[in-house]
């Protein structure tokens, strides 16, 4: 049974390197908000909604890294090393949301914030209270928005302050537990729970152990951070003799469809390790400028078979929305290519075959990371989930701010104008699960 159609033009990746147009077709969604055909559109056909001249519909965007706490404080505090921005400023932040009518009201901001920048699905770090965590996985029920919402546990004494951490090991393993079934037993389907440790230097060997055999025992997905920057990642070569990746998939939480943050510390035997149990990467190419340490290897990662999407790692990155890290995707892997000591020798200054493009950037956040997550969206495709976004274009002769499209623009161009240039008012819809988001206007 169809529930709707859309008709206009069609712009996607559904490869890193291939940038696919289709003028004037037709959408077909199922009443289970699938896809069920993608046509030429005929002379006489009358869609629910038609997009206008000028507006295009894409997929919608996947931020597989998200610190749903710390959205108060985005674009501030970027001025101190990771360990030390966690202790000053974010640590007492996610303490706040043990008020759970505190923690609603930033949600209440939160998940239509993202759904306005065109995030269809977030990946999200709650705080430790499971209040607040079954609060945000009922925002993302509210508001329409595909999710997987964890509860952090965190329990080292020395990685985490006293006034904000689990009690112990049993108690952070208990508590996501608990919380996991809470979230699952809302009946949602967009909205799933997943198991956080937040990352290793803030977790004792028994709480990752716990968490390892609740995810074997539910088969939850599993987040958490990776070979972030050189002090997390020296940390656990301290801690354990081997890196984040062996230590975490010791733990069994490195497994299929793990999301792991960061990743720019990994070696090639590390990457090879996570795609040999199918974890992927979100790559937060803003975030890591302020605390990474590195750049992460894009191509050389996937060339490895690594899955890799995009993430804002809100609020070490100062973006909210998943098109403008496009860009930042774009641009750290041309400061790898290129690298950036003039004392250096051009040929000696970066590191060679490592830029990317916007299609590549654009596939990150959208197939990229469903594979990464293992979820049928991220494409306009027949069997897809229908999760996509409008976004409205206007001719360059005509006064006002947008994206501006000149009549010598070819189909390349305008997608790039788009992925760099489009503001969350250029977004004119966004549908999940072929539904209209709550609180989102959509063009037709």
């Amino acid at each position: 049974m169809v529930t709707f159609t859309v008709r206009g033009t069609l712009l996607s990746t559904p490869t890193p390197d291939r940038l696919q147009v289709r003028e004037d077709h037709v959408v077909t969604i199922d009443d289970h908000g699938v896809i069920a055909t993608v046509e030429p559109a005929s002379v006489s056909v009358v869609a629910d909604v038609t997009l206008p001249e000028g507006t295009y519909l894409l997929p919608g965007l996947i931020d597989l890294h998200v610190h749903a706490p710390q959205w108060p404080q985005l674009g501030t505090g970027l001025d101190v090393p990771l360990d030390e921005w966690l202790f000053q400023y974010t640590f007492p932040l996610e303490a706040r949301y043990r008020d759970r009518a505190f923690a609603e009201r930033i949600w209440a901001s939160l998940v239509p914030g993202l759904l306005a920048r065109g995030t269809t699905t977030a990946v999200y770090y709650s705080s430790i209270h499971e209040p607040a965590t079954l609060a945000l996985a009922e925002a993302c029920v509210r508001f329409g928005q595909r999710a997987f919402v964890g509860r952090v546990a965190m329990d080292h004494p020395e990685g985490t302050p006293e006034f904000y951490r689990d009690a112990d090991a049993i108690t952070g393993v208990e508590a996501s537990a608990r919380s996991l079934e809470a979230i699952n037993g809302l009946g949602s389907p967009l909205v799933r729970g997943i198991i956080t440790p937040r990352f290793i230097p803030a977790c004792t060997d028994a709480l990752l152990e716990g968490l390892g055999e609740l995810a074997t025992a539910t088969g939850a997905l599993v987040q958490s951070h990776c070979s972030e920057n050189d002090w997390e990642h020296q940390y656990v070569l301290d801690r354990f003799g081997v890196s984040d990746s062996v230590a975490l998939a010791r733990f069994g939480l490195a497994r299929d469809h793990s999301v792991l943050a960061h990743g720019c510390l990994l070696s090639d035997d590390d990457m090879t390790v996570l795609a040999r149990v199918g974890a992927g990467v979100a790559h937060c190419p803003l975030s890591n400028v302020y605390f990474g340490n590195a750049v992460f290897p894009v191509r050389r990662a996937m060339a490895r078979g690594l899955r890799v999407g995009l993430g804002t790692d809100i609020a070490g990155g100062a973006e909210a929305g998943l098109l403008p890290v496009c860009a930042h995707a774009v641009n750290m892997s041309r400061v790898l290519e290129d690298g950036v000591d003039q004392r250096l020798s051009p040929a000696g200054r970066g590191v060679s075959s490592s830029a990317i493009d916007v299609t590549t950037a654009f596939w990150l956040a959208t197939g990229g990371g469903a594979d990464v997550l293992g979820i049928p969206a991220g494409r306009l495709e027949v069997g897809e989930r229908f999760d996509a976004i409008s976004v409205a274009t206007r001719p360059a002769d005509r006064p006002g701010i947008g994206v501006s499209v000149w009549d010598l623009d070819d189909w390349p161009r305008v997608f790039e104008k788009i992925v760099r240039l489009a503001t969350p008012a250029d977004i004119t819809g966004v549908w999940v699960d072929g539904v209209p988001a709550a609180g989102i206007s959509v063009a037709g």
